[in-house]
């Protein structure tokens, strides 16, 4: 890191004091948190105004793939920022154009549309509109522990028991919920799940809802904020396989499983999944706001004219970081570098639990891993023990994130830019905290 933070109290006494005044966050009860005043940020780190450095395991919201700061993205936004800021999406517009193609180069099978949006919700609805377009049906699809977004659409699409959604029902009609592969809390253990899983969810979704009226199955191929759940493999083809032979858009929900994160463009690849549809966002942009809607033409021209749209969906300067992000990925080969990483978290963390028996599962791909807690003896949730390790890894310098629908999920993002040394840094913070607590 070339920067040295120094500390300025006086300075971050004044931005945490403007922003409890007038600033609401995401996701939070404001009277309940405390944030923290940031004042800068650089590859893994990022830091306070009292000169404290923080180790970032999460990505922020995992979406700063490539590290915070990044040269390549940084020359890249201030190139295209000189030039032209904005413009209406109903132009062509060469960095736009550029960045949907690298999009497309880089997707699986023949998708070489995209529709560029602001937000991951933003391109699930639009995922949702399409697919309604394309096969002149209502209803969706979705499964147990699965997260898309906090509009009222994507709200609908979510678990029932996320807590993000309780008191803002009620929600958008014709969403259907089935069950998920979901290996380590499968009743008749692993060896079952994707056969017995694909069968319950085909199951309901042909004699309760009708395949016939269905518009779209979407699922994440490696859950987000349901907790990193990998569904067991060979679930994932039944479902995609399901789809195709009854005329159903399958959408793949890779939002934060996209851009290499999984050792893969796109998670889906892993099992050889060709979706209909794909949304990306996060990663895509190294931290700008742009997100995207991928798919085939014959299903991405589905939609009338003036269905989809937005003021700001393809912004120049976000595709400009678009390219700086997607270039330094590839020079990199930041799938590799995700594998690598793999390699040496899963290897520190599968001792851990043979050290620590609350550690119940160890999961995830890339550099998307997660343990889930459980109280000692069994399998019962722990999030209370999942949000003491959370705290004390803050507290000595390393950010980590929570997850689950039940709370119990400690989730692992590193930049996919990072070197051993830190990883193992961040690595040790961890194993000290499971020490203490």
């Amino acid at each position: 890191m070339s920067v040295q933070p120094s500390p300025d109290h006086a300075a971050g006494a004044a931005v945490k004091a403007a922003d409890r005044a007038h600033v609401f966050h995401s996701w939070s009860a404001q009277g309940l948190i405390d944030p923290l005043a940031v004042a800068g940020a650089e590859g893994s780190y990022f830091w306070d105004y009292d000169g404290n450095r923080y180790l970032d395991f999460s990505c922020q919201l995992v979406n700063t793939n490539i590290g915070h700061q990044h040269p390549k993205v940084v020359a890249a936004i201030q190139e295209q920022a000189a030039k032209l800021c904005t413009i209406a999406p109903g132009f062509a517009v060469d960095v736009r154009s550029e960045a949907a193609r690298l999009v497309a180069e880089r997707t699986p099978g023949d998708l070489d549309k995209i529709f560029f949006t602001n937000g991951g919700a933003e391109a699930v609805e639009n995922a949702v509109k399409i697919a309604r377009s394309h096969t002149k049906r209502q209803a969706v699809v979705v499964f147990d522990h699965g997260y898309h977004g906090r509009t009222n659409l994507t709200m609908a699409l979510t678990a029932k028991n996320m807590p993000y959604k309780h008191g803002f029902g009620p929600f958008a009609p014709e969403v259907y919920r089935v069950p998920l592969a979901y290996p380590y809390r499968w009743l008749t253990g692993p060896e079952n799940c994707a056969e017995e899983a694909a069968a319950q969810a085909i199951d309901m979704i042909s004699k309760q809802i009708g395949a016939e009226n269905v518009a779209a199955i979407i699922i994440e191929p490696i859950l987000g904020e349901g907790g990193f759940i990998e569904p067991a493999k060979g679930f994932l083809p039944r479902i995609a396989e399901f789809a195709k032979s009854n005329g159903i858009v399958f959408v793949a929900d890779e939002i934060q499983s996209g851009f290499c994160r999984t050792g893969q463009w796109f998670a889906c690849e892993d099992e050889g999944i060709v979706p209909d549809l794909i949304t990306t966002a996060k990663g895509i942009a190294g931290g700008l706001p742009l997100a995207a809607v991928t798919g085939r033409a014959e299903i991405m021209d589905a939609a009338h004219s003036g269905g989809l749209g937005g003021t700001y969906g393809g912004n120049p300067v976000a595709c400009a970081a678009a390219l700086g992000a997607i270039e330094t990925m590839r020079e990199l080969d930041l799938n590799a570098r995700a594998k690598r990483i793999e390699e040496v978290m899963k290897g520190r963390l599968a001792a851990m639990r043979e050290k620590y028996d609350i550690i119940g599962d160890l999961r995830g791909r890339g550099a998307m891993i997660a343990i889930e807690l459980v109280k000692s003896g069994t399998k019962d949730p722990n999030p209370e023990g999942t949000a003491a390790v959370a705290k004390a890894c803050h507290s000595a310098g390393l950010l980590v994130l929570t997850c689950g629908t039940y709370g119990n999920v400690l989730r692992f993002l590193p930049p996919l830019v990072i070197g051993e040394d830190l990883l193992n840094e961040g690595l040790d913070i961890l194993e000290s905290a499971f020490a203490e607590l």
